[in-house]
């Protein structure tokens, strides 16, 4: 584990220093590739803040619908087996198991959930201009 400051609070910086700095006194292209950047830096602290949260949450969907399986501790070991399931889903899709019945609402909630997930690391604020609608499934 790392000491202070932490990645959190070294991203918040890196932000403050693109907002608060450069982006105001930057015209043009410049200015709107800083805006990209700080943006960018927003996106991977809030992933970073949110991976254990939405890994857990990712692999209990799974569970659900393909079955239970044990979770590999490490991350990179862990993204890598997630990936291999979302496969192993994709191909149930494909072959038509989702079309209809408890299987496909199955699918249906776990593709809300996970889209909701990444939505509140990439764009927060459209969680919020939705109204909600992201838990109801509209």
């Amino acid at each position: 584990m790392q000491d202070r400051p932490a990645f959190g609070e070294l991203l918040a910086a890196i932000e403050h220093f693109l907002d608060a700095e450069i982006v105001p006194n930057v015209p043009g292209s410049r200015g709107f590739h800083a805006r990209v950047a700080a943006n960018a830096i927003r996106i991977i602290r809030r992933e970073l803040e949110l991976e254990d949260e939405v890994l857990a949450a990712e692999w209990a969907g799974l569970d659900a619908i393909l079955g239970p399986e044990d979770r590999p501790v490490a991350r990179d070991a862990a993204r890598a087996a997630l990936r291999a399931r979302e496969a192993r889903l994709c191909e149930r899709i494909r072959d038509g198991e989702a079309d209809s019945g408890v299987f496909a609402a199955r699918v249906a909630g776990h593709v809300r959930r996970t889209v909701r997930d990444k939505l509140r690391a990439s764009d927060p604020d459209l969680l919020r201009r939705s109204g909600g609608r992201e838990e109801s499934g509209e």
